[in-house]
């Protein structure tokens, strides 16, 4: 999942629906690696290693880290309407 998650983000838009580890709320989270979003740059090298992908939070214009083992769901795009 890591893998295909952060080529996503690198191309455009994710959304990432995770818990949250202190609340165990459900967050929906349109987020970003793509640098035409922000204005820092991150390379991801060892993807096998990470316990938390680092990503550009769209609807708090700040960085934001997710721990792999608290996501439910992701795709392409902004969020969906419900």
């Amino acid at each position: 999942m890591s893998e295909k998650l952060v080529k996503a983000l690198y191309e455009g838009v994710v959304t990432i629906v995770f818990e949250k580890i202190d609340t165990k709320e459900i967050r929906i989270m349109p987020c970003t690696l793509n640098k035409d979003f922000h204005k820092q740059t991150i390379e991801i090298k060892n993807l096998s290693a990470m316990d938390t992908i680092v990503c550009y939070a769209l609807d708090k214009l700040a960085w934001r880290d997710v721990r792999i083992n608290t996501i439910k769901d992701w795709y392409e795009g902004y969020p969906k309407e419900i």
